[in-house]
């Protein structure tokens, strides 16, 4: 029995990986160094990210997987669920003992799982990506706080750098403690040790943190919102379909109505 402990990077996974093959010893657990327990049995083999051996595994993937099968590997990385990094290990397993393409093979139910879980990631990026609202903060900043369900902030960044190409502005997921900051040259990922939002603020930035003119342009986005609505034509079912409820959190529209 081997217990594999890693840095939590997906580098580090794909070294596990590597790790794996060349000691010819198969692990029974994949855990972050920082959660795993003490094992009374079997070997615990704590590896050490290697970027040269992850970009070996990588590129042995690329020749024998299409992009869609590629992504959805790293997407079931940043869903970040319970066991991900055996599913993870077990796909590129397959793919490399294999003399076939593996990724219509359902007899291995990973398979399907893995393409599911890019289905369920794929959802959330596209959510954050419509329903983000930033606010604008006294330095001139552009600022929004996420809680989403997977670890999509990597993934929607390239979307928010192209639409607000020409503004600062950060994005930070209070659920993960790290953050994307947009400098109007390039985004750098910052880990925040005392952010001074909580998932509670629900991305609300104090009072006095906020540009004198954030909360009128607020207000007047409520107004518009208001003016646009059509009473008659509400339909509660379909609107909770295309927003679920635990997105409001993140409108302006959604929220008590300023003054």
């Amino acid at each position: 029995m081997y217990s594999y402990t890693y840095d939590g990077s997906f580098e580090g996974l794909l070294t596990v990986v590597f790790e794996a093959y060349e000691r010819k010893a198969w692990p029974t657990t994949i855990e972050p160094e920082q959660l795993a327990q003490p094992s009374m049995f079997g070997e615990t083999v704590q590896v050490v990210t290697d970027e040269g051996k992850a970009n070996r595994v990588w590129q042995g993937l690329k020749r024998r997987l299409s992009a869609t099968a590629l992504e959805s590997l790293y997407y079931t990385y940043l869903w970040e669920q319970t066991g991900f990094e055996r599913l993870i290990f077990d796909y590129a397993r397959l793919v490399f003992d294999s003399p076939e393409s593996v990724e219509g093979n359902y007899t291995a139910p990973f398979i399907l799982q893995v393409q599911q879980i890019h289905k369920q990631v794929h959802r959330e990026k596209h959510r954050m990506e419509a329903f983000v609202r930033f606010q604008k903060t006294a330095d001139g900043l552009y600022y929004a706080s996420i809680s989403p369900d997977f670890n999509v902030l990597p993934l929607i960044v390239r979307h928010f750098e192209r639409r607000y190409a020409d503004q600062r502005w950060a994005i930070y997921d209070a659920s993960r403690r790290y953050g994307a900051y947009y400098d109007l040259k390039q985004t750098s990922f910052v880990q925040l040790e005392n952010p001074g939002v909580t998932p509670k603020q629900q991305g609300k930035l104090s009072a006095d943190q906020y540009d004198e003119n954030e909360t009128r342009y607020q207000m007047l986005w409520q107004v518009y919102f208001d003016h646009v609505n059509i009473p008659e034509r509400k339909n509660p079912k379909l609107h909770l379909r295309h927003i679920p409820k635990r997105y409001w959190k993140y409108l302006s529209e959604k929220q008590p109505r300023l003054k």
